[in-house]
């Protein structure tokens, strides 16, 4: 999980959502604390007002408190809602006080203006206190009058929590609803890497030639780069394929020059020299001839296909006319339509070396089928010679090991069919029939392509 961007993404965005519903639940239960406050406040001032109704004015330009209004909710003791008004020297309090007076060391506020505190209850509870200050009376000398209205902020803190309470199920809800936003975003965001995934996949298989630039901007920087480092890559394996072929066509005139001199060295009567010189030069040819065969052998990332029956066909066309060729009954049977994925140049010299093999060896007949299996493409050529004996049936493959009784093979076919197979990424199987031999290839399928030509195997 370390390493899956996607993953990676999910945990961030989780992280990133969570902190934002925690941050705003934060920030609306502070709103809501303000707002109640305010609207607490609001309500206390209306009611300092209205105990402002307690002052009777009298005829001398004095004044007097008339009795408090009956209030249920100020008549309670200790109900966290509290009443003090004090007129000069005269203070009366709400019957919720009981004896408690609350504290007034601060200064009244000046006539007409409110002052908000927090003040000590009567079981040490905060409270929250408007203090309204006025001034009674006519003349010279003012009355102060100072009106403490009160109420616990316990209430406060309660519907704050009965808020979040009521909030936290729909931030919740919306915290699932933007995980799943989210991961929908992160999923169509990711797409185009999928799609490179699967070309690069495809580059692999031998699907396609390269990744192409038919995808969003963001990764075409990407897919321009490995194109390039694939066009690199092929030019690379085209210039040591070359040299190879080259310094293996280098090798083949002196290689001839020496078994020249061989011929000579034996016609003058040295002829345990002369064998020991064809004996080392021959050996060399053979190592020339698997390079050079090796040097064409295509990568099986760039195969555009072949198809195993027109390639047959002409194979056998070629074959018939040698004299060995037309001697023997060639039976092809081959489904129309498949295509291997293999370079149809190194399925003719894979095909050509095996058929050219089993000539070699039959009696009379030599079959070739080829048919589709499970996704694959199975080709088989069988003879009906003696086969093959059964010691030496595993190392056929091997270079310079040859069972042609004329002497003329060079030990290479099957070793450099072997280096095909491999190339191609497909399967080569070799068994005894009894009587005869079989060789059979199997290749992955491609899809038809009428369009792709076939190789001349000349």
């Amino acid at each position: 999980m370390s390493r899956s961007i996607r993953w990676r993404l999910v945990l961030a965005g989780a992280l990133a959502i969570a902190a934002a519903l925690a941050l705003s639940g934060m920030g609306l239960a502070m709103l809501f604390e303000r707002h109640g406050e305010r609207v607490a406040v609001a309500d206390l001032r209306a009611r300092a007002l209205a105990l402002a109704a307690m002052v009777e004015p009298q005829a001398d330009g004095g004044a007097r408190l008339r009795p408090p209004p009956e209030d249920p909710l100020y008549s309670q003791p200790f109900s966290g809602h509290y009443w003090q008004v004090t007129l000069g020297e005269e203070t009366r309090r709400s019957r919720s006080l009981w004896d408690y007076t609350l504290p007034a060391e601060a200064p009244a506020p000046p006539p007409g203006q409110t002052r908000v505190r927090t003040l000590p209850g009567p079981r040490g509870e905060a409270l929250l206190a408007v203090e309204q200050g006025l001034s009674v009376g006519r003349g010279d000398r003012p009355v102060p009058l100072r009106i403490i209205v009160a109420e616990n902020r316990d209430d406060l803190e309660l519907a704050r929590r009965g808020f979040l309470g009521d909030l936290l199920p729909y931030l919740a809800l919306l915290g699932a609803a933007l995980m799943g936003a989210s991961w929908l975003q992160i999923r169509i965001g990711l797409q185009p890497l999928a799609r490179v995934g699967e070309r690069v996949a495809g580059l692999v298989s031998g699907g396609r030639p390269r990744i192409g630039q038919d995808l969003p901007a963001e990764v075409i920087p990407l897919a321009c780069q490995i194109d390039r480092l694939l066009d690199a890559r092929d030019e690379e394996l085209a210039r040591a394929r070359q040299r190879a072929a080259n310094l293996a066509h280098g090798f083949k005139t002196p290689l001839q020059a020496l078994l020249g001199d061989a011929a000579q060295l034996r016609a003058r009567g040295e002829e345990e020299i002369a064998r020991s010189i064809e004996t080392v030069a021959t050996d060399m040819r053979r190592h020339v001839d698997r390079e050079l065969a090796r040097a064409r052998i295509q990568s099986g990332r760039n195969a555009a296909g072949a198809e195993p029956g027109p390639i047959a066909a002409k194979l056998i066309g070629v074959l018939r006319r040698t004299p060995l060729g037309a001697e023997i009954d060639w039976q092809l049977d081959a489904a129309p339509g498949l295509r291997a994925r293999i370079d149809p140049d190194d399925l003719t010299e894979a095909l050509g070396a095996l058929l050219e093999n089993a000539m070699r060896h039959a009696r009379d007949t030599v079959r070739v089928r080829v048919r589709p299996e499970a996704g694959a493409i199975r080709i088989a050529i069988s003879d009906d010679g003696p086969g093959v004996p059964e010691a030496h049936l595993a190392g056929l493959t091997r270079r310079g090991l040859s069972l042609d009784p004329s002497g003329e093979g060079q030990g290479i076919g099957l070793a450099v069919v072997a280096d095909i197979v491999d190339a191609a990424q497909g399967a080569l199987a070799l068994r005894n029939t009894h009587p005869g031999f079989q060789a059979e290839l199997r290749f992955e399928a491609l899809s038809p392509d009428p369009a792709s030509p076939s190789p001349d195997p000349s």
